[in-house]
């Protein structure tokens, strides 16, 4: 017969206090990774991807080229012939032979050679060239992105008219050829801000910037919008979200606190993806003549203009191409990889 003492302790261990279980006993409450958030799982998975780090090591690369490009074609010795350094405008025609190509290679004052017929330096060009693809990629990315949530949130929560008018202008915009759209609208576009000839070569540049950039994104919200606008449709009948209406939660705050959060891995997604389509999507209309022209520095006006020549001088040709290839490949393979790290099936 145990003592009224004894009695009293174990009540008190039992009720007043929690019980106290072995680290491998089967009741022993989860403990290290138990209670993450699915972006903290994804974060963790994306870390221990050896592809995905090595991609956004390439991308980072990118990056800092185009960021720091001024500083990298400073580090360029002076020409001994020119007496200065090269920079990704200035012609010199008089390191250029009889048929116009380059008399010398690589050095250490060009370090990818010079370009043929101007003389202009390579380096610089591949350098500054970097920025109009990695901002029109970025930026129409970021912008399509929120152009698709936003359309998607209204069309599967609000439904009826709403979505059906959404849904019309979305078949609508993906009916439509985007490359013959472009090819069409830059000369219309540029007619409106003067006639042809009267505009320098940087306005038609930067008119074409803007057209490209806004063209991407009113082309590019679409796909998201589809997918956001199904899974809101499947959320708008959860459990929390009948709650949230049944208090009588604003419209905006049910959308931004309670359906938003659970978007946040199909649209981290979906821009990742983004990205190389937008920056494949400009080298190829400048590429075609109805991207940024000269004496704006590009990988597509490079390529373009290296296209006839090389078989007899691959330097011009090969960096850009090169650049643009793993950049996209990067790129690809960072979406991938964020995919299966959000994807809830292919978790460990």
């Amino acid at each position: 017969m145990s003592s009224p003492g004894a009695t009293d302790a174990l009540t008190q261990t039992s009720v007043g206090a929690p019980a106290r279980f072995r680290d491998d006993s089967p009741l022993a409450p989860p403990t290290g990774r138990s209670g993450r958030s699915p972006g903290q799982v994804a974060w963790d998975r994306l870390r221990r991807d050896k592809v995905a780090i090595v991609c956004a090591g390439v991308i980072l690369f990118f990056v800092l080229v185009a960021l720091f490009a001024p500083l990298l074609t400073s580090l360029q010795s002076v020409d001994p012939v020119t007496g200065t350094r090269a920079d990704p405008y200035t012609t010199h025609t008089e390191l250029l032979d009889l048929n116009g190509f380059p008399s010398e290679g690589m050095s250490s004052a060009h370090w990818l050679g010079i370009e043929k017929g101007l003389g202009r330096d390579l380096f610089a060009r591949w350098a500054y060239g970097a920025r109009p693809s990695l901002v029109i990629g970025f930026a129409a990315a970021a912008l399509s992105t929120v152009l698709g949530v936003t359309f998607g949130l209204l069309a599967g929560y609000l439904g009826g008219a709403v979505d059906r008018a959404i849904s019309w202008v979305t078949d609508f915009f993906l009916s439509l050829p985007l490359l013959l759209l472009i090819v069409a609208v830059v000369p219309i576009v540029e007619l409106r801000f003067g006639e042809r000839g009267s505009l320098t070569a940087e306005q038609t540049s930067t008119i074409r910037f803007w057209i490209v950039m806004a063209v991407l994104v009113t082309f590019g919200w679409m796909a998201l919008a589809r997918l956001v606008r199904g899974e809101v449709v499947s959320l708008r009948e959860r459990e929390f979200v009948q709650a949230a209406r049944a208090i009588g939660v604003p419209t905006r705050q049910i959308l931004s606190r309670e359906i938003l959060p659970n978007l946040v891995g199909p649209i981290i997604v979906s821009a990742s993806i983004a990205v190389p389509a937008f920056i494949t999507a400009e080298a190829t209309l400048t590429f075609l003549g109805a991207g940024l022209v000269e004496p704006t520095a590009t990988w597509g006006r490079t390529i373009a203009d290296a296209q006839n020549s090389f078989r007899s001088y691959p330097l011009w040709l090969w960096p850009p191409v090169l650049s643009i290839s793993a950049l996209v490949l990067a790129l690809t393979l960072l979406g991938d990889s964020i995919r299966d790290a959000f994807d809830p099936t292919t978790r460990c």
